[in-house]
């Protein structure tokens, strides 16, 4: 019989523990089906955040690092700059990259620091209760906007992969989705590709991965699903920001 599926050899056997519907799991996936293609996983070293993710370093089959909240970025220079023959890469929810982790996140791209981030924007603080997130968008309601998010209040949601591609030191920047098959598809030849720049020394590569949270968000899985395709791929459109040839 000719196997047609298996199970990635970078993810471990552990059980996730990511509330149902809950994308995350697809996005750990397609990293690990990244990193088993390149036949990198002896040499990959992950770093986890604060946030969603923070049991992360349980799933990757690979050397994982914890980071204090905001900082992975940080801790990923240092890691590449005294394993340059290694291959980093962190993987950041949008409370831990976009808000207290901005600068770190910033200073890393404007430096081309060589290591790879995904970001994942769901437009809320998952792990902390559902509180607005600097994604959050206008009019979302929230635990901490229950009147939705306003302008002139709470400002405009960042968009992350824009700001970013502004600066001469990125190598790569893509948002995709994993909304929908095609999409899904989409986003891991996104992240192989921010894989690959790595492993050509162009630089830092970032992919923003917008995803859902059917439990904050207070609606069942399909329903996340179509409110990310309506709400928040106009807001945040997807495609590549930049790519050094």
């Amino acid at each position: 019989m000719v196997k047609v599926f298996e199970k990635t050899k970078a993810l471990t056997d552990k059980p996730m523990h990511y509330c149902p519907g809950c994308t995350h799991g697809i996005i750990h996936r397609l990293v690990a089906e990244t990193i088993d293609e390149l036949g990198i996983q002896d040499k990959t070293i992950g770093v986890a955040p604060v946030g969603c993710a923070v049991f992360a370093y349980e799933y990757f089959n690979c050397d994982m690092h914890e980071a204090s909240h905001g900082r992975a970025p940080a801790v990923a220079t240092g890691i590449k700059r005294v394993h340059p023959d290694n291959v980093v890469f962190t993987y950041q929810g949008d409370g831990d990259l976009a808000s207290i982790g901005l600068a770190e996140i910033t200073h890393a791209a404007a430096r081309g620091e060589n290591f790879t981030t995904i970001f994942i924007n769901n437009a809320i603080y998952g792990m902390t209760g559902g509180q607005m997130a600097p994604t959050t968008l206008l009019d979302q309601v929230t635990t901490t906007s229950p009147y939705g998010r306003g302008a002139n209040k709470e400002g405009h949601p960042i968009r992350i992969s824009e700001m970013l591609s502004t600066l001469e030191g990125p190598s790569y920047i893509a948002r995709v989705s994993v909304h929908d098959i095609k999409n899904i598809i989409k986003a891991k030849r996104a992240i192989k590709k921010a894989f690959e720049m790595q492993l050509e020394g162009k630089g830092f590569a970032l992919i923003e991965v917008l995803s859902t949270c059917p439990t904050n968000w207070g609606m069942d899985p399909v329903e996340s699903l179509k409110w990310l395709e309506d709400n928040m791929v106009p807001y945040y459109p997807l495609g590549v920001y930049k790519e050094v040839k």
